[in-house]
């Protein structure tokens, strides 16, 4: 696994657990780059902060393009991974799109449901198509 494969799956457990914890977007960011156990890099802190700096626009793009899903209805780690995904895709050129994607699908196809991989790689598709019209 690349590091920055890593740093993704780290950014999904800051996300995750800030979550879980009733926190709120990267709400346990700082303790965990603190605790740096495992460490938390650069590239980590740019993920989770990211996602936190256009959460609100993130949410509304995933809720409007998911067919059939609502935002509290998908499981949280998937959630978590299309915030990641759409982060990417969206506001961080460093990152090709279709890196953006298949880093996403990876996590999910690793870490959720056997459905998972199919729904974040179509949402994310979505939101690639629709890229150049989102004026973000």
């Amino acid at each position: 696994m690349s590091a920055r494969s890593k740093a993704r799956k780290r950014a999904l457990d800051v996300l995750f657990e800030s979550e879980v914890r009733g926190l709120p977007v990267g709400g346990t960011l700082a303790d965990r780059v603190a605790d740096n156990d495992p460490p938390v890099n650069e590239f980590t802190v740019a993920l989770v902060e990211g996602v936190a700096k256009h959460i609100e626009q993130i949410d509304e793009l995933l809720e409007t393009h998911s067919v059939g899903w609502t935002l509290d209805r998908m499981p949280a780690v998937d959630r978590n991974i299309l915030r990641i995904g759409a982060y990417e895709l969206l506001y961080d050129d460093q990152v090709p799109d279709v890196v953006a994607v298949s880093e996403a699908v990876a996590l999910a196809r690793d870490l959720s449901t056997d459905e998972s991989p199919t729904f974040v790689n179509g949402l994310l598709a979505r939101l690639l198509q629709l890229k150049p019209t989102l004026g973000v």
